[in-house]
Order: structure tokens, then sequence, then C-alpha cells
């Protein structure tokens, strides 16, 4: 155990901030990434958690809404101090990337239309495309494991197709996936329904403009967001864009391509989208408001997780919910596709970047950032 652990095994507050400080400025890659470096540090190195305890923590992030990632934080703040590590690791990991998000989203409104910068996101688009088929690619393999769940996965994306809201799609996979295990699990239907469908109901009143409604849009968003963080794209899309029309796709691509060219959690996409809609006041808003229900769930459901854990209930809940987020992300790449492929260029970038992904797992999603970004930027040059 680390020199900075105490004998009765909690661990000094200024340990977990500088830990996490690093990982939130070095963790790229997405969340799979920064839980395997979070795996190395306090497993492996630090030796603050057993390999069983991390596994069960991660176990308990896929049973609730928000950024894995950012709650493996929380939780293993929590397990090494108690409250206050808590907060400090949650609070270490989202700061790094906060900071430089909403800075780059200064950076973009006033230089936006700079052809430097220009060029940097044409190159980097495709590849965000590439980076989210590979993840979708990924996924399925997790997540559509039966004929059934496979079932409900198409079902969801038709009717995505069809404008169905994203909220009750989800309600849907979640609440078909029960059906069809009903007999298996041997419960009370009146049970099961009440309390998902309870706990899967928000509001979609569309707010006035300001910081309060951008507060509760995020919170909305933070406390609803099963699976990757990559869905985010389809809620963000869905309220902002069309319900909304806060922003236009071509934004909501840019703030993608932010998220993707910056550590930390994917879920920071909210500060750049913050920064737009009302400066440095509304990237706080937007920030907390995301990232708020996580700290919630964890706190809600630390004490429960033996018994989360466990549940056959929530397990078949989760796995429709999770088949039903695929789609959503599916439905998604190909809308957000359309902007980002607009000639061959683009076009033989996300093919190359989707192979390169694909056929080398190893290979951190960065480096094609950065190439295809200078591509772009060089493409820009020479044109000038």
């Amino acid at each position: 155990m680390s020199d900075a652990a105490h004998a009765d095994g909690r661990t000094a507050l200024r340990d977990i901030a500088v830990l996490f400080l690093k990982l939130g400025t070095t963790a790229f890659g997405g969340p799979a990434a920064h839980i395997a470096m979070m795996d190395e540090e306090v497993v492996r190195r630090r030796r603050w958690l057993s390999e069983q305890e991390f596994l069960d923590y991660l176990s308990a992030t896929n049973f609730i809404p928000g950024p894995n990632s950012t709650e493996m934080a929380i939780h293993i703040g929590h397990s090494r101090a108690g409250w206050s590590g808590f907060i400090v690791a949650g609070t270490c990991f989202i700061l790094p990337v906060t900071i430089i998000v909403g800075f780059i989203g200064w950076l973009y409104v006033r230089f936006e239309e700079l052809p430097q910068v220009a060029g940097l996101l044409y190159g980097i688009k495709p590849v965000v495309i590439a980076i989210v088929v590979q993840a979708l690619w990924r996924l399925r393999r997790s997540a559509v494991r039966t004929k059934w769940l496979a079932f409900v996965g198409a079902s969801c994306l038709l009717l995505t197709l069809a404008g169905i809201h994203e909220l009750i799609v989800l309600a849907i996979g979640g609440v078909v996936s029960l059906a069809i295990r009903w007999r298996e699990l041997r419960i009370s239907s009146a049970v099961a329904l009440s309390g998902f469908l309870g706990g899967a109901t928000a509001s979609t009143t569309a707010p006035l403009i300001g910081l309060w409604p951008i507060f509760l849009v995020f919170a909305k968003i933070g406390s609803v967001l099963f699976g990757s963080g990559y869905v985010l794209l389809a809620f963000l899309r869905a309220d902002l864009v069309v319900r909304y029309h806060w922003l236009t796709e071509k934004q909501l691509l840019d703030a993608v391509a932010v998220g993707q060219i910056t550590p930390g959690p994917v879920f920071t996409t909210a500060t750049f989208v913050g920064y737009l809609l009302h400066g440095s006041s509304g990237a706080v808003a937007a920030t907390f408001g995301i990232f708020l229900p996580a700290f919630l769930f964890v706190a809600l459901t630390a004490p429960m997780m033996p018994r989360l854990r466990s549940s056959r209930v929530a397990a078949a809940i989760l796995d429709g919910i999770n088949v039903a987020s695929l789609a959503l992300m599916a439905m998604v790449t190909w809308q957000l596709m359309r902007a980002a492929v607009i000639d061959w260029i683009t076009l033989s970038i996300a093919l190359l970047s989707a192979f390169l992904l694909l056929r080398f797992r190893a290979l951190n999603s960065a480096w094609l950032i950065l190439a295809a970004g200078i591509l772009g930027v060089g493409k820009t040059v020479i044109r000038l």
C-alpha cells in the first residue's frame, strides 16, 4: 500500500487530489481508457483497492446513469477518504478538462471563422465519426448478447427513426427487455414496472433560454443518460438542435470534436456548449448540471451496491436500456456523418480512421485526431 495510506486503510486527501488531477489532465481515449488508467494507478501501483473491489465499483457504475469514469473516480475517493474523498476525487477528475474546454470555447467564439480553425475542425470531424463507429462496434458485443436483445435494439432503432423521444425509447428498451425475461425472473409485474417507470420519467418542457434552463437541460441529461458517453450526442442533438434550436448541427459537431481532442470525461462537451449559449457562466451552469447527478447517484447507490449488483431485475432492465442506447448512438452517428463527410478527403479520413481503430485496438484515437487536425490545417494553408 502507498506510504500515504493510513493504517486504517484511508488515504490522504492530498494524494487523492494529486492522482485525479493527473488523470483528469492526461486521460485521453474515452471511458474505457480512463478506467484502465485508474486500474493501473489504484490497483496495481498504489494498491488502494483489490482487483475485486475495483470490479465491484465498476459493476455498480453500469447500473446508474451518468459518466462511468467520473463515477468510478467518485467511488474510489469515497472508499479511501469517505465523503471528503468523494468530493475531492470527482472534482479533481473533472476540473482540469473543464478549464481546458472552457478556454477552447472562448477561442471558438472569438476565432471560429479563422481559416486555420475551420481547417482543424474539417480534419477532426471525420475522425470523430470513426471513433463513434468504433465504439458502437465494440459495445455491441457486450450489449447485444442474445437474439432477444438484438430484437430490442432493432425495435428501438426503428422507434428512433420514427422520431420517438429518446427517453421514451430508453424506457421502452428497459421494459421490453424485462418483459422478455418475465417468466425467468418470476417477479410481480406491478412492483417491477411501477418502480422502473417512475424513475424513467423526466420533464421535457422547453424552458426559456438562460442560466437556469441551461442547468436544467443538462441536469436532465445527466440524470437519464445510460451507456457510453457517446450517447450524449443523441441527447444534445434532440434537445439543443431539434427541440430548442439553441445550436446548429455544425456547432454540435464542433462541440463533439472539442470533447474528443481534450482529456477527461466526454461529458465536458457540456462545458463547451454552455459557453456557446451563455459565456463563462453558461459553461459553469452546464458543467454543474450534467455532473451533479453522478455525485448524487453514487451517494445513493454506494450503500446498495451488493443488492444492486446481484439483482436480476435490475440486470434485465439495464440490458434493454443498453441496447436502446446503442440504437440512439447509431442514429445520431448517421445524422452527424452527413455534416462531417462533405467531400472525398473527409470520406477518406473517416474510412481510414475507422479501419485503423478497428484493426489496431491499442491505437490511441488522440494520434488520429492530431494527424487529421494537422492535415486539415495544411489543406487550408495550401489553399490560401
